[in-house]
């Protein structure tokens, strides 16, 4: 309550919150404004029972359950950020914009994902009105209908990656998470509302059993998310006379031991969307071989536990990846050594870089082995026991919680620097 109260007793910070508050209240209002001339009760029955569309449903922030004018919500956003990400391994260029240029270099990088986003909404918008037309669930649309409508969604992208840039820059946490946050959470009564309607008094033991699982979960993504590797880091001292005055100020660099967040989540996820998406338009195809090898690849991922494998095999080395990205060891080495530390025992330069990388291989492999379980987790519930309101709930789940904890960090952090 002290912080509550601290919170809004600063005007500042009680206007980003408010501020923040407003815009999603705008993305919910936005998501439930249907394009015309769709039957949305025949689109809820088949996203009732299509997992891959469940999955597509949470980045627009449910805006596929009624085919709303923002129904790709920020997925192109987030497609063409992944994109850039992977270019900047290939790509020198990129890399030492990104990484060494400052904030113009930053800025500018992020400029390309917003280019990239736009052909990109074009296309996912037309796959996506594609294949929901081939599977009967919305009627046949004549070309400047078709041409229309992506038009809207495409518009509907664009305002949601907007709106999520004003969040970043007069409001507080990221935008983007907030966006996904927000359709996640909403999407809460509706699901609650099916649970009391379908209750059966036989399955109180499984539902006290998922209940207790999930607070092992929660607790286990908030522990992993904070938990971090303290590096002792010792700082040398010169005297007035410019001789070597001892040592001074020991400190430690803090390794975290999920670097990557809630990152390779969302790419493992935007990378599985890909060939199932390929697979559904290509099952109605006229051709027998395309059309063979779509239902192969359907087959192949409607089994429980190859989706899973893939699932499990895509989040470990994402968070891989995007730790080496997020984290350059020869960098953090160098300015280490430009600023007169070093690490007990390691020599300034390439020694402390492999040390580093040493470290943050090891911590790395346990944070991602965690990611890949807890994503996995809902897949293997629903093998086991049969239960499809858990679908989605473990990529959910850790949307949820880390966006939680960043936006508490940087409230906390707004508070002590007003304080101060």
């Amino acid at each position: 309550m002290k912080t509550i109260k601290a919170i809004f007793s600063d005007k500042g910070l009680r206007n980003r919150i408010f501020f923040v508050i407003g815009i999603l209240v705008i993305t919910r209002f936005l998501a439930v404004i249907p394009i015309p001339g769709v039957d949305t009760s025949n689109l809820a029955q088949f996203l009732s029972g299509n997992g891959f569309l469940g999955l597509l449903n949470i980045f627009a922030g449910g805006g596929i359950a009624s085919f709303s004018i923002v129904m790709l919500g920020v997925g192109p956003y987030i497609t063409g950020s992944i994109i850039m990400q992977l270019t900047t391994v290939l790509s020198p260029r990129l890399k030492e914009m990104y990484q060494e240029e400052g904030d113009a270099g930053r800025r500018r990088f992020v400029q390309y994902g917003r280019l990239l986003t736009l052909p990109l909404a074009v296309v996912q918008g037309f796959a996506l009105i594609t294949l929901l037309e081939r599977q009967s669930v919305i009627p046949h649309l004549a070309t400047p209908l078709l041409l229309s409508n992506i038009l809207i969604v495409t518009a509907g992208t664009m305002l949601m990656m907007w709106l999520g840039e004003q969040i970043n820059e007069h409001g507080i946490g990221n935008g983007v998470s907030l966006i996904i946050f927000a359709g996640i959470v909403s999407a809460l009564p509706q699901h609650l509302g099916q649970f009391f309607l379908t209750f059966d008094v036989s399955q109180i033991p499984m539902i006290v059993g998922l209940l207790v699982l999930s607070l092992v979960v929660i607790a286990g993504v908030v522990y992993v998310t904070e938990a971090e590797r303290p590096v002792p880091i010792t700082y040398s001292r010169q005297s007035r006379l410019g001789s070597s005055g001892g040592l001074n100020n020991s400190t430690y660099l803090p390794l975290r031991l999920n670097q990557a967040g809630v990152v390779p989540i969302i790419f493992a996820i935007s990378i599985l969307l890909f060939p199932q998406l390929i697979g559904q338009l290509l099952a109605t195809s006229s051709q027998d071989t395309l059309r063979s090898i779509a239902q192969a690849v359907n087959n192949a991922l409607a089994n429980k536990w190859i989706y899973g494998g893939i699932y499990f095999f895509l989040v470990v080395s994402f968070t891989y990846f995007y730790t080496a990205v997020m984290f350059d060891p020869e960098r953090t080495a160098e300015n280490l050594q430009k600023n007169g530390a070093f690490i007990p025992g390691f020599r300034p330069g390439a020694i402390t870089a492999d040390y580093l990388g040493y470290v943050l291989g090891r911590i790395t492999f346990f944070g991602a082995v965690f990611l890949g379980l807890v994503a996995v987790l809902p897949v293997a519930v629903q093998g086991l026991t049969g239960l499809t309101a858990v679908q989605v709930g473990g990529t959910s789940l850790l949307i949820v919680i880390s966006v939680v904890l960043d936006l508490i960090k940087k409230i906390d952090a707004q508070l002590s620097m007003r304080e101060y």
